[in-house]
């Protein structure tokens, strides 16, 4: 069975049909750029050039960097602050012609697919997936049930907001070397270690594709940390799931 999932990210916006039997991408994905200002409007225009080049007409799951409730999108700290409050599974879906739209946080879709196809499958007690990239996504799942919308990039990490100092563009920003930036997530994680003692971190994003270069560094965590074996797609594929579920 196949569905479309897109994953609106703050940099770039990417999706492709998802093959649900093997969760994974059926087709090669197609990305474009995040407009700036990354306005609804703007961001939706993406959306659909994302869907009409693999000429889909099915339902689409999409993933939004917030908080989303029954659609809605409820805030946007790495994108326009114009998405506050929007409907934007109607929004999307009335740029896609009418049709079946579903919408998701970033995070809990990638920590959905992840559960169900990658390295927290069959794995119970407290798992928590981050999503290290322009920001810090988190989805936390208690014997394989998802806690929606925990957005724990903003937990407080020496006076700032976490995903500020821990975060991949926060890497990029300061210039940091893989050892500095490795010992601020250690530092991150041991903090929200400490709030839900997690018997596993699964590190997503696209830093995922690259766990040698950091993971080996982190100190201070009890708790087993692995890298997202979907790496990137995995809010693609989280997307598509969503989709499924609500057509079900």
């Amino acid at each position: 069975m196949e569905i479309f999932g897109v994953d609106i990210g703050g940099s770039g916006i990417k999706g492709a049909p998802v093959d649900l039997n093997r969760g994974d991408l059926a087709q090669e994905r197609h990305k474009v750029l995040t407009p700036q200002p990354a306005t609804p409007d703007g961001v939706a225009g993406c959306v659909v050039e994302v869907v009409r080049h693999f000429d889909w007409d099915g339902p689409v799951g999409v993933t939004f960097p917030g908080v989303v409730t029954g659609g809605v999108t409820r805030s946007a700290a790495n994108m326009d602050k114009a998405w506050v409050g929007v409907d934007t599974a109607a929004l999307l879906s009335s740029k896609l012609d009418g049709r079946a739209v579903t919408v998701l946080n970033d995070a809990d879709a990638a920590g959905v697919a992840e559960m169900a196809y990658g390295a927290g499958r069959g794995v119970d007690g407290t798992v928590i997936l981050l999503t290290l990239g322009t920001g810090i996504g988190s989805a936390l799942f208690t014997d394989g049930r998802l806690v929606p919308n925990t957005e724990l990039g903003h937990l407080e990490l020496k006076g700032h907001d976490a995903e500020t100092r821990a975060s991949v563009r926060a890497k990029e920003d300061g210039d940091l070397t893989w050892e500095r930036w490795a010992h601020r997530v250690g530092k991150y994680l041991a903090h929200v270690e400490m709030l839900f003692s997690p018997d596993l971190f699964i590190i997503g994003g696209g830093v995922s594709r690259k766990p040698e270069k950091f993971l080996p560094l982190i100190e201070g965590v009890r708790a087993r940390i692995v890298p997202a074996e979907l790496q990137n797609n995995a809010g693609i594929v989280g997307a598509a799931m969503a989709a499924r579920s609500a057509a079900e």
